[in-house]
């Protein structure tokens, strides 16, 4: 006798894309690519280096590093690279994220050139789930993937930058758990917890940008709810918004100014 099963989801990678150029109708292509083969209540996860591309973020720039500076809004954390090659940022850039080298990414591209991320992911994603929607006239959610360090955690996963037609961020508080309690806090990340999913059958170098998620139609919903910067906490709530140095040198900053302001003036 088998054992009886639970919810479950698939994910599959579309093959066979081109590589996107500036000026690419991206959701012409994706939507080629998916008719006949997307279903009601399916989930698009797209790499937002292909939307990047296809919105001509391609630009010239002798030195990445100057490239990292020009999009940084705030310096989060920087670290000297052991090798003694460079320095690491952690930053938040234009679009609000917090990441290493504020999204600037030189692979794949031209010498000479870096990637920026797409100016407003959420409005992309928009644009690819109302184009994808009106030509496959089904329900779809699209959200744009990226990939991002964690605090305390080794290595890589992808996360939701952008968001259309897909919640984002499950709102569990106040509601009970399995034993009559409430929960204070709960609030799953769906969209990050989808894009990782999509980047198991993306691959990081399998040319493989775009993966449809089926089964969770239930997270598929109208265009007005909230993007992906519902998942950008702010900074004033962020208990970790500096590095551990960086907390430490503005702390120390501040007891001296304090100290200094509140000693006797000295006499002549």
């Amino acid at each position: 006798m088998s054992a009886p099963t639970g919810p479950a989801f698939s994910v599959f990678a579309l093959l066979g894309l081109p590589e996107f150029r500036p000026g690419d109708n991206l959701a012409g292509i994706l939507g080629d690519a998916l008719a006949g083969v997307a279903e009601d209540g399916d989930i698009v996860a797209v790499t937002s280096k292909i939307v990047s591309k296809a919105e001509g973020r391609l630009v010239a720039a002798a030195d990445r590093e100057d490239a990292i500076t020009a999009e940084t809004v705030r310096v989060v954390a920087t670290r000297p690279h052991a090798d003694g090659s460079g320095v690491t940022r952690i930053v938040e850039n234009r679009q609000g994220l917090v990441m290493a080298a504020a999204g600037v990414d030189a692979s794949n591209t031209p010498d000479g050139h870096v990637l920026l991320l797409p100016e407003d992911p959420d409005a992309s994603a928009r644009h690819l789930a109302e184009a994808l929607r009106d030509r496959l006239g089904i329900r779809l959610g699209v959200i744009l993937t990226d990939t991002i360090g964690r605090a305390w955690r080794e290595g890589q996963t992808d996360a939701a930058i952008g968001a259309a037609g897909v919640i984002v961020l499950e709102e569990l508080r106040g509601t009970l758990d399995a034993n009559g309690r409430p929960l204070a806090v709960t609030a799953p990340a769906v969209g990050d917890e989808l894009a990782s999913a999509a980047e198991l059958v993306k691959g990081k170098a399998g040319g493989r940008p775009v993966a449809v998620i089926r089964g969770l139609g239930h997270l598929v919903t109208g265009m007005d709810a909230p993007g992906a910067r519902a998942l950008i906490r702010p900074a004033e709530r962020d208990m970790f918004r500096l590095g551990a140095e960086e907390a430490w040198r503005e702390g120390y900053a501040a007891g001296l100014h304090a100290a200094r302001q509140g000693s006797p003036p000295r006499e002549a």
